[in-house]
């Protein structure tokens, strides 16, 4: 079997090493923890420095590097999937804002085919659709367009579950104070589909029955919710404090202050998800850009906003999130599984975004000051960053299992 060693990993929550990995036919086999003993035999591919983790996993992205999943080609989509590697992103969850709800579901199929075209190609791997709207407060819409809000009616959840390419829907953001929306809860979680809570206007106790419900996540915590008081815990009190939900964080420092970040890391420990929430703005220069249509500004600061101001999205990548997060001074090993780990199992997806037996096969190695040296998808490594360094015997390059 290929091997893989490094003198530095993230396996089970900690940082450890030395660890070699062996794979087979894509999938981790075995995982060996050396310590100071020394290894039975060379490994094919031998790290000399940095860590090596398991591939990060991004749950909300509406595009990146020039590109607007809503409004994307099939040249579009393989070019995100392709450079989001580069990032350290081996999974992602490709993200539909508010639109009339006819394109949404037009836009099932349109992921459908994207996968099935981008299958063994060594790009990052799409999980699912998440649509974020249509569903929403209309107080709380933020950068969405209100003309197209809806209520989670019984007619329109019967058109999502019973729509062509309903097998990629694998996560929806509603409102839970919407008529219909405990019940929309309801028929979505049982047809296995993740219901996050999100703009919306909620009190606690909505919040709590979106729980009760089955609702398991919460959007891009303190944005375009009601918000945290002293008497009203509002959404993110709320959803911090019932261990029932997965906190969604856009940890650009921006959409959440550095302070609030350490809150919520303390305050939802070991549930919180890394996001990037980015648009077709992220990993590109300033200038103008779209979301869903919508015309977007990045500006110097590195903040999309639309024309009146509202922040619209982001230009996060994941592994900047990630270096945030430990520039705040958080554990190494639980930032990192926050971008990989945590959002997998919010998912149910426990076959990615960890290093362990009978896991995909996908891994990043990255410098000692986090940045994505290399990344392998199903035991496949991508394509290489532009600024990566070649450090490894030639002899050993390749980690490749497929043949």
């Amino acid at each position: 079997m290929p091997t893989i060693s490094a003198p530095r990993a993230v396996v089970d929550g900690r940082l450890t090493g030395p660890v070699t990995i062996a794979v087979q036919d894509g999938v981790i086999r075995e995982v060996r923890h050396h310590h100071d003993a020394p290894r039975s035999a060379p490994a094919d591919v031998a790290l000399p420095d940095g860590i090596l983790t398991a591939g990060l996993v991004d749950i909300q992205i509406n595009g990146a590097f020039g590109v607007d999943f809503c409004a994307a080609d099939d040249d579009g989509w393989d070019r995100v999937a392709s450079a989001l590697t580069g990032t350290g992103v081996t999974s992602f969850q490709p993200t539909y804002i508010t639109a009339p709800l006819g394109a949404l579901v037009s836009g099932l199929q349109t992921a459908i085919e994207a996968r099935q075209r981008q299958a063994d190609t060594g790009s990052a791997r799409i999980l699912g659709v998440h649509l974020e709207g249509p569903f929403l407060s209309p107080v709380r819409h933020g950068v969405h367009e209100k003309r197209y809000l809806a209520e989670p009616t019984a007619e329109a959840i019967d058109r999502l579950l019973n729509a062509p390419g309903r097998e990629i829907l694998t996560m929806v953001t509603l409102a839970p104070e919407l008529p219909g929306a405990i019940d929309a809860v309801h028929r979505l979680t049982a047809a296995g589909i993740r219901v996050s809570v999100g703009h919306t206007d909620a009190l606690a106790a909505q919040i709590t029955a979106a729980a009760d419900a089955g609702a398991t996540l919460v959007t891009h915590i303190f944005n375009a919710q009601r918000g945290l008081a002293h008497r009203e815990p509002g959404v993110p009190g709320a959803t911090m404090a019932d261990r029932r939900f997965y906190c969604g964080l856009i940890a650009d420092l921006h959409h959440v202050a550095p302070e609030i970040c350490g809150l919520i890391w303390k305050g939802a420990r070991g549930r919180v998800v890394l996001v990037t929430d980015a648009i077709a703005a992220a990993g590109m220069p300033p200038g103008e850009y779209e979301l869903s249509g919508i015309p977007v500004v990045l500006s110097e600061d590195g903040v999309p906003r639309n024309a009146d101001g509202t922040i619209a999205g982001s230009a996060l990548t994941l592994d900047q999130a990630v270096r945030n997060m430990i520039s705040l001074g958080l554990p190494v090993a639980q930032v990192v599984e926050a971008a990989s780990r945590v959002p997998a199992d919010a998912l149910g997806r426990h076959d990615v975004g960890r290093i362990a037996v009978g896991a995909r096969a996908d891994l990043v190695w990255w410098s000692d000051d986090f940045h994505p040296r290399r990344t392998w998808v199903d035991g496949r490594e991508a394509q290489a960053p532009a600024t990566a360094t070649a450090v490894l015997p030639a002899a050993r390059e390749s980690f490749a299992v497929s043949p």
